[in-house]
């Protein structure tokens, strides 16, 4: 026999719970029905309160519904009262142990009979999400118990999303073997098909069975899932009856956090459609380069080195274009003052292209200065001067914006500008140049 994972599994504040039959749970408390059997979807019930804010819910005396906490979300269904059918959109615990059902946003008010004390409702739980919670949180388990088994690395916290889980490792270091490793033993077990067994002990108990670390708790009751002869872990959720309900458990992603690595992962039924869906992009993928879907890496890394190569080639074209063009609106415009003022606008010019024309024309003479306009993609300014130029390009801008309704600054040799429409551009640079003297 193999020796037991035995961990600590987060779960809610009060997750530990009495034996059935005993009469130690206060009144107020919710009778947690999942504690005994996860596959109970339908259940009856007795209206013990009604809450209004932040939205209709009630509380009843026993539920079969999960709310929200250690990790796992909330169980979703329906309660029948009376003639009223309910949907129930969230489950939370509230402080004083009490479980309370919140009802969908489309319910404008509770039926009358429902929100008395003593109505009798009938409860269902989601089947289908309440296996696909069951599957994740079981998956989590396992594949926590793996990690410990094989390199001693525990779970610290545990996350179940709406598209996939994480479990957060307590290690400074996580390689994609090791990763790889856990994951095929997590299968292993769950191919096994071993049994999952809900055991209630006490604390002490708890104790000598040789949990890494038993759980504060206001009882002397502790809920126990038994992987047989791999893990015992305390934990308030629902799981599986045996690991192959689990199905595949599929590690998704690592990444370094700041209390460890956290691993992404699937299982069940959501690992099957996320597989199908990756299967789905590759295949898409690998006909875009007509290659197989095993061929997708390095024929994405041809493609991207021949990116690197053409946008490479590209900016040295435009390098090139901006200094013949520099050049000819130089040769074009006549010296007044001892220097030359470039006053133009562009059609279908980006910002970007419209400061290297600016570079470059203030740089081919030390008594250039620049004033450019693009009025599409979007409308932009570039106000620029040779090194020594005496005038403030950042105050011009700035002057100029106000004018147009737009936004912009810079230093003293090159400023920038947008406006949101290209009305006006001409003529407010045909001012900024007369003001300079062009």
């Amino acid at each position: 026999m193999t020796v037991e994972t035995r961990r600590f599994c987060s779960e809610p504040r009060r997750g530990f719970i009495p034996k059935v039959g005993t009469a130690t749970i206060d009144p107020p408390m919710t009778e947690r029905l999942y504690y005994h059997d996860s596959f109970l979807h339908d259940f009856d019930a007795e209206v013990v309160d009604a809450v209004e804010s932040p939205r209709p819910g009630l509380v009843l005396d026993r539920t079969a519904f999960y709310p929200t906490s250690g990790g796992q979300v909330f169980d979703t269904g329906w309660i029948d009262a009376g003639e009223t059918k309910l949907r129930v959109a969230e489950v939370a615990e509230l402080e004083d142990g009490r479980v309370v059902h919140y009802l969908d946003a489309l319910e404008h008010a509770l039926p009358k009979g429902a929100i008395q004390h003593g109505a009798r409702v009938y409860g269902h739980v989601d089947e289908m999400r309440r296996r696909d919670h069951m599957q994740q949180h079981s998956g989590q388990h396992v594949l926590s118990a793996a990690f410990v088994r094989l390199y001693k690395m525990p779970t610290v916290s545990f996350h179940m999303g709406e598209d996939y889980c994480s479990i957060d490792l307590d290690t400074p270091n996580l390689t994609k073997e090791q990763l790889a490793s856990a994951e095929r033993l997590a299968n292993d077990i769950a191919i096994e098909n071993r049994e999952v067994q809900v055991r209630f002990v006490t604390r002490e108990e708890a104790e000598k069975l040789g949990l890494q670390k038993v759980p504060p708790a206001e009882r002397d009751q502790l809920r126990l899932i038994d992987i047989r002869d791999f893990d015992l872990t305390a934990c308030g959720g629902t799981h599986v009856r045996r690991t192959g309900q689990i199905g595949a458990i599929l590690l998704r992603k690592m990444e370094k956090v700041r209390q460890g690595w956290r691993v992404e992962f699937v299982a069940g039924q959501r690992a099957v459609a996320t597989a199908r869906r990756d299967f789905t992009t590759l295949t898409e993928t690998a006909g875009l380069f007509s290659a197989n879907i095993y061929d997708v890496p390095q024929q994405a890394r041809k493609a991207l080195d021949e990116i690197r190569s053409l946008r490479k080639q590209w900016e040295q074209a435009q390098e090139e274009l901006a200094s013949a063009q520099a050049a000819a609106l130089l040769a074009e415009v006549p010296e007044k003052n001892s220097r030359k003022v470039v006053v133009r606008t562009f059609a279908e010019r980006d910002l970007n292209s419209l400061k290297l024309l600016a570079q470059r024309l203030t740089r081919l003479s030390s008594n250039v200065v620049a004033l450019l306009a693009t009025t599409s993609p979007q409308a932009s300014l570039v106000f620029a001067q040779s090194e020594g130029q005496p005038f403030d390009m950042g105050g011009l801008m700035k002057e100029t914006m106000a004018k147009l309704g737009g936004r912009g600054g810079g230093s003293k040799d090159m400023a920038q500008g947008g406006v949101g429409k290209a009305d006006g551009i001409e003529a407010a640079l045909a001012e900024a140049g007369a003001r300079l003297g062009s």
